[in-house]
């Protein structure tokens, strides 16, 4: 009798897993550039199958995870970097409350600054709650990225790769769409304060440059690069 041989999805699982404990090896022993050691290439290949999903997904995110440790330095409990920008969200409350008070230049700033506060305090504050919703995970927040040095919110890349792919993409655009709504809700508040018309257009203007930043790099790289790719694999397993 001869002994059954593995299918083809079962080889192929098996040689993933072979290329994880590689990289798992080397991320334990010292290396953190996980591009170089070819694991999202791996990671891509597991999106595109729920069942390499279920196999893998616990091993990427211990991977993904000691990688992140042993890169970023500046990292915190992510309710530290949640407490923080909300704060930030008050500043942009009190903002307009000032705004609604002052006269002239000074409530005219008191609203630009509204506009800048929001913008920054919504990001990952938005992310963290529909990544909560859709089932996405965090272990950290951090300080990180391409200089400047931004906030950012470290996911539990396992409980990332078990969510609906067209959730993990509206999870990435969910941050982006919030940045770009805050100015415009300090523009539609701005009947209620003092603040002239220059400050007013200002305020406008800073959401329109955030918009057109978006569409000429942000497709290319950060959230909106991210939202397509998963579009992406959400496409092909519709079509498999």
């Amino acid at each position: 009798m001869q002994p059954l041989r593995p299918t083809a999805d079962e080889a192929a699982s098996h040689r993933i897993a072979q290329e994880l404990d590689r990289i798992d090896a080397a991320v334990h022993a010292g290396s953190a550039d996980l591009r170089q050691l070819g694991f999202w290439r791996v990671v891509a290949a597991i999106k595109r199958d729920p069942v390499f999903v279920l196999d893998h997904a616990d091993q990427v995110g211990r991977i993904d995870g000691a990688a992140f440790r042993a890169r970023v330095r500046a990292r915190a409990p992510v309710w530290v970097g949640t407490v923080l920008l909300v704060a930030v969200i008050g500043v942009g409350v009190v903002a307009i409350i000032l705004a609604a008070r002052w006269m002239g230049t000074a409530a005219g700033l008191a609203l630009l600054a509204a506009a800048v506060a929001w913008s920054i305090g919504v990001h990952l504050p938005t992310h963290l709650a529909f990544g909560w919703f859709v089932g996405i995970r965090f272990t950290d927040s951090f300080l990180g990225g391409p200089p400047p040095p931004r906030p950012g919110l470290k996911t539990d890349y396992a409980t990332y790769l078990r969510a609906e792919p067209s959730m993990r993409a509206w999870f990435h655009a969910s941050g982006a769409i919030a940045t770009k709504i805050a100015p415009f809700v300090a523009v539609a508040l701005a009947p209620a304060t003092n603040a002239p018309a220059w400050a007013v257009l200002a305020t406008a203007g800073i959401g329109v440059l955030q918009i057109v930043t978006d569409v000429l790099f942000s497709t290319k790289t950060s959230d909106w690069k991210k939202f397509r790719r998963e579009r992406a694999v959400a496409k092909y397993l519709r079509h498999r």
